[in-house]
C-alpha cells in the first residue's frame, strides 16, 4: 500500500579497446564554463539545508495523518533507508511510534555506510576509515510506504546530511548521497535548460531454482515463448502485484533468455524512475525468498546467453502538465529525432567512455561486450531502431541509452546522463550520421574492461568538473580496489588454460 506518492508529471509521451587518443574525452569543442558543476557545488555547500528539511518535516500538516494511517494499517516498524554509492540500500529499523521524533532528529549512520562499508585490500574502510564521523539521515515523509508482503512494516527514503554541529560543513547534504545529488543536479539542469529529463528503464534479471529450467534447440533462443512465461507465472504475478501496490505503473514484460525476465513500468521524472528501480529490486528479492528461488541482477551470468542490461529510455520535456512538450519529437511520422535531441545524443556519446565506469560498474559488466551476437553495443554510435548502437531511436520521442547494465546505480547513471546531455545541448555537439561514430564522436572508443573504464573515467575533464570531487574520488577508490582484487584472483579459466599447458 502506498501512503503517499508524488504526482507523476503530466503530458502524454512514450513510455575499448582504448580510451580516445589525443585530447581528453569531451575536448572536441571548447567547453566554456561548466555551470553544471558550479551550480551543483553551490547547492551542496548550503549549510541551511538540514534545518530547512527538518523544519519542513516538523511543520508538515501531513505528519499527523501519516501517524494515524500507520496506526490504522497496523504498522509496527519503519525502515529508514538510503541508497549507497554501489546501488545497494542501507537502513535502520525503528518502532512506528517514533516516526514524529525521527522526522525531527534524523537517524545517525556511520559515514562509510554510504560507501557500502567496503574495505580496500589493505584493510582501510573506504570513505573515511573506522574513525569517520557519522552522518544524519532525515526522512522524506512523502516517500513513506507500507510493504505489501508484510503490512506491519513500512519504509521511507532519507536524505544524508553532515551533522549540524560540525564546524565548516554542518548542515550540508552529503556528496556521497547519490540520490540527493541526482535530485539537486536535475533541479539545476532544469533551471539552466528549461527541460526535464524523464526516463523509463528496462531491468533484465536472471531467476534460478526449481521449475526455472528451460530446454531449447541448438541455436534457438527461448525468448518470448508463452511456455516460458508460464514457467515464470508465479514470479511475474507476485512481482507485478507487489510493484503496483508500491506505486509502480507496470506496463509489460517478456521472457528473454534462460531464466531471464524483464518487467517494465511507465516512464516518469528521472528521480522517481530511479527510486522505482530500487523498489523493484527489493520486490524481486522478496519474491525470490517467498518462492524458494534465486534472483540476480548480475550483468553477465553465463557465456553464450543474454546479459542483464538496464536500458534507459530518455526524453526531454519543456513545461509541465498537459502543456508539456517532448522536444525529442517534432510530430513527423517517420522515425526521427529533432536537432536538439541530436545534440543531447552527441553529449551522451562523447562522454560515454568517461561515464562507462558508472554504466558498467563491475568487473563482470564488460563480459556483456565481449560475447558476440548478444545485443550489447560496443561502439559509441546512435541509430534508428538498431540494437547495435549505444543510443537507439526505437520510437519517436524516445532515446534508448543501451550501455547501462542491471547492476547500475540509477541515481549515478541519471546524474552522469544529465551532465552529458547538458554539455551536448550547450555546445551543440554533433553526433554524426546514424550508425557511424562521426562528428564530435569520431575516434572515440568504449572501454572494454573495468580497468580501461577507470582510466577513461579519470580522463574526462568535463565530467570530473561537473560531478562533486568527493563523490568521484571515493567512487574511484571503490572501483580501483575492485579491479585490483580481480587482477589478483586466480580464476578457473586460468587453471584450465595453464595447469597442464607446459611442457
Amino acid at each position: 500500500m502506498t501512503l503517499s506518492q508524488k504526482d507523476a508529471p503530466g503530458g502524454a509521451g512514450p513510455t575499448v579497446t582504448a580510451v580516445p587518443t589525443g585530447a581528453a574525452v569531451g575536448s572536441a569543442v571548447d567547453s566554456g564554463p561548466n555551470r553544471f558543476g558550479e551550480d551543483l557545488r553551490t547547492a551542496l555547500g548550503d549549510r541551511e539545508a538540514f534545518d530547512r528539511h527538518r523544519a519542513a518535516n516538523v511543520d508538515s500538516p501531513d505528519v499527523g495523518r501519516l501517524e494515524e494511517t500507520l496506526a490504522q494499517e497496523g504498522v509496527e516498524f519503519v525502515y529508514y533507508m538510503i541508497p549507497t554509492i554501489g546501488g545497494r540500500t542501507v537502513a535502520k529499523v525503528a518502532p512506528a511510534g517514533h516516526l514524529r521524533r525521527m522526522l525531527g532528529t534524523g537517524i545517525a549512520f556511520h559515514r562509510t555506510a554510504l560507501t557500502d562499508l567496503q574495505s580496500d585490500r589493505s584493510g582501510y574502510l573506504i570513505g573515511g576509515g573506522i574513525e569517520a564521523r557519522e552522518f544524519w539521515a532525515l526522512p522524506q515523509p512523502e516517500t513513506l510506504q507500507v510493504l505489501p508482503w508484510d503490512t506491519t512494516v513500512a519504509r521511507v527514503f532519507c536524505r544524508a546530511y553532515e551533522p549540524p554541529q560540525l564546524p565548516g560543513v554542518g548542515g550540508r547534504i552529503m556528496p556521497f548521497d547519490t540520490r540527493a545529488v541526482c535530485e539537486l543536479a536535475h533541479s539545476g539542469f532544469t533551471a539552466r535548460t528549461g527541460l526535464e529529463l524523464r526516463s523509463g528503464l528496462e531491468p533484465e534479471m536472471t531467476w534460478a531454482g526449481p521449475g526455472m529450467e528451460v530446454t531449447a534447440k541448438d541455436g534457438q533462443s527461448p525468448a518470448y515463448q508463452v511456455e516460458n512465461l508460464e514457467r515464470m507465472r508465479p514470479v511475474y504475478q507476485r512481482v507485478i502485484r507487489y510493484a503496483r501496490a508500491l506505486g509502480l505503473d507496470m506496463i509489460q514484460g517478456d521472457y528473454e533468455d534462460d531464466g531471464q525476465l524483464e518487467l517494465n513500468w511507465h516512464y516518469d521524472r528521472a528521480g522517481l524512475t530511479a527510486d522505482r528501480l530500487v523498489t523493484y529490486r527489493q520486490i524481486c528479492k522478496q519474491v525470490a525468498r517467498e518462492l524458494g528461488l534465486q534472483c540476480s541482477f548480475m550483468p553477465k551470468p553465463t557465456n553464450g546467453k543474454m546479459g542483464n542490461g538496464c536500458h534507459h529510455n530518455l526524453s526531454l520535456w519543456r513545461g509541465t502538465g498537459e502543456d508539456a512538450e517532448n522536444i525529442v519529437d517534432d510530430g513527423r511520422v517517420e522515425l526521427h529525432v529533432t536537432e536538439r535531441a541530436r545534440h543531447a545524443i552527441a553529449g551522451m556519446l562523447v562522454h560515454s567512455p568517461g561515464s562507462m565506469l558508472v554504466m558498467g560498474s563491475t568487473v563482470n559488466s564488460y563480459k556483456r561486450y565481449w560475447d558476440a551476437g548478444q545485443f550489447a553495443p560496443d561502439e559509441p554510435t546512435w541509430g534508428l531502431d538498431t540494437r547495435a548502437a549505444a543510443v537507439r531511436i526505437s520510437s519517436n520521442g524516445r532515446m534508448e541509452f543501451r550501455l547501462p547494465d542491471a547492476s547500475v546505480n540509477p541515481y549515478l547513471s541519471h546524474l552522469y546522463l544529465l551532465a552529458s546531455i547538458e554539455d551536448g545541448l550547450r555546445r551543440e555537439l554533433d553526433a554524426g550520421k546514424p550508425e557511424t561514430a562521426g562528428g564530435d564522436v569520431a575516434g572515440i572508443r568504449l572501454p572494454r574492461t573495468l580497468g580501461e573504464a577507470i582510466e577513461a573515467f579519470r580522463a574526462d575533464d568535463y565530467l570530473n568538473e561537473a560531478i562533486p570531487e568527493a563523490l568521484t574520488s571515493v567512487y574511484l577508490d571503490l572501483k580501483s580496489d575492485e579491479w585490483a582484487r580481480f587482477c589478483g584472483t586466480i580464476t578457473e579459466w586460468e587453471y584450465k588454460q595453464y595447469w597442464e599447458a607446459i611442457p
